[in-house]
């Protein structure tokens, strides 16, 4: 899947924002940026792999900077995201 570089979300707190580029390597690259990392850091990447892998996102750089997001806001904001870097709308049949 073609991507360009894309992002969504904020910086204020309770949102993550979350940045997507194209990669040479294989895989998903998730470069975490978390006050919570240390409690939470396995379960907010888990959210972001599962989140790109349903929307056929195999192979990419993922920059997310947390500010305390829930799971809902991490899904939401990645997918959004994911829209930007691929011009595929997963809104519409």
């Amino acid at each position: 899947m073609e991507l360009k570089t894309a992002m969504a979300g904020t910086m204020e707190s309770g949102d993550i924002l979350i940045q997507i580029a194209p990669t040479e390597g294989e895989g998903l690259n998730i470069e975490l940026q978390s006050s919570v990392s240390y409690q939470f850091g396995n379960q907010i990447k888990k959210v972001i792999t599962d989140t790109l892998k349903e929307l056929g996102v195999t192979k990419a750089q993922v920059n997310a900077t947390d500010k305390g997001a829930l799971d809902c806001t991490i899904r939401a904001r990645v997918t959004a995201a994911a829209v930007r870097a691929t011009g595929k709308d997963v809104w519409k049949d």
